[in-house]
């Protein structure tokens, strides 16, 4: 959309939001980087970063009130839960809200008049067009321009790669529990320093919040990063899933026809988009 607006193909944009929750890949801050500087600073659209804190930290700091991750847990009796999912909430949309108000003038606790409102301009292709909902306050109205134009994931692909940006990385925290084997596999073996870091980080959440632990109300189970509730340096990252069999065979289809090679399914996290209902069958075993 950025590309879009700064080509004219969009009404010119007043100003992009990155909501940074301090756990990104490296590739990713590199990317806003590259993208401030090529596009929108040239095109005059500032990019705002807004952050609520760094939600690793806070997961580990027990004297930092923190908004839980989706953690799998194993209770002691052997049955399997999962934590209450409020990152993103916490994380993402209420720092852009935030700044947001701040933009038309209208702080919390101040209350925005009626009428005052934003357009936000939200990147959903038609591929997932069930996504698309208005927004939850009045002063937000979300617009889709991507599925007014009827654009799809591998158009997006085509227009980035045409304009250089086909190493484009998705955006989500380096140990999000919703990763797919595929993207574990990838911090791994791509970036060595960051696997290490997530496998730290899960051995260190092995008790769920440290704050809840610090205030006498412990996890009475143990929670994991990977779906499978073991250890991540132990887990079975290395198998291919039923979604990463599926996202192959349609890359090799869309490499036949029109040399579209980016695999579909493993996503980012959106604010406004967090891909939690389809985590369930992500990571079904394939059996081969």
């Amino acid at each position: 959309m950025l590309l879009m607006a700064a080509e004219g193909r969009l009404p010119r944009l007043d100003a992009a939001i990155f909501a940074d929750t301090g756990w990104e890949p490296r590739a990713v801050y590199d990317h806003l980087d590259r993208i401030e500087r090529e596009i929108a600073k040239p095109a005059g659209i500032p990019i705002l970063r807004v952050s609520a804190g760094n939600i690793r930290s806070d997961a580990l700091d027990p004297a930092k009130r923190f908004a839980s991750m989706p953690l799998f847990i194993r209770n002691p009796s052997g049955s399997e839960g999962m934590a209450r999912r409020q990152c993103t909430s916490e994380y993402k949309i209420r720092p852009i809200k935030k700044k947001v108000r701040e933009l038309l003038g209208h702080p919390h606790p101040r209350r925005v008049p009626g009428g005052v409102f934003v357009e936000q301009c939200i990147g959903i292709s038609v591929d997932e067009f069930h996504r698309a909902k208005d927004a939850d306050v009045a002063y937000m109205k979300n617009r889709f321009p991507l599925i007014e134009d009827g654009l799809s994931r591998a158009d997006c692909l085509r227009l980035l790669r045409s304009r250089g940006f086909g190493a484009t990385p998705r955006s989500a925290c380096l140990g999000c529990p919703y990763h797919s084997n595929a993207q574990w596999r990838a911090r791994r073996d791509g970036a060595p320093g960051e696997g290490r870091d997530v496998v730290a980080c899960d051995a260190a959440i092995r008790s769920g919040n440290a704050r809840a632990t610090a205030d006498g109300a412990p996890l009475l189970g143990q929670a994991y990063l990977h779906r499978s509730r073991r250890p991540l340096d132990e887990a079975p990252i290395d198998r291919v899933t039923a979604r990463e069999w599926a996202d192959r065979q349609g890359e090799l289809a869309e490499c036949l026809t029109e040399d579209e090679s980016e695999p579909q399914g493993a996503g980012g996290c959106s604010p406004w988009s967090c891909r939690s209902d389809t985590v369930r069958q992500d990571d079904v075993d394939l059996a081969v």
